[in-house]
């Protein structure tokens, strides 16, 4: 199991404004499903901003515990 590290807010913030437009807009559309379609973009699109940011460093070696 993977220690977690708590997400950084001002992480998830820009995450949220670099997330496609039509997501942020569509979170507020009047339809439930295009609600639903663009909060599933939206959170698809901050889940890979915050792992590409906590990607390892290419550098520093894997081992074994």
């Amino acid at each position: 199991m993977r220690y977690m590290e708590p997400a950084d807010p001002a992480a998830i913030a820009t995450a949220i404004l670099e997330a496609p437009g039509w997501c942020r807009v569509g979170i507020t559309a009047p339809g439930e499903h295009l609600r639903k379609q663009a909060a599933k973009e939206l959170a698809l699109s901050i889940a890979s901003s915050l792992d590409a940011q906590a990607a390892p460093d290419r550098n520093q070696l894997l081992l074994p515990l």
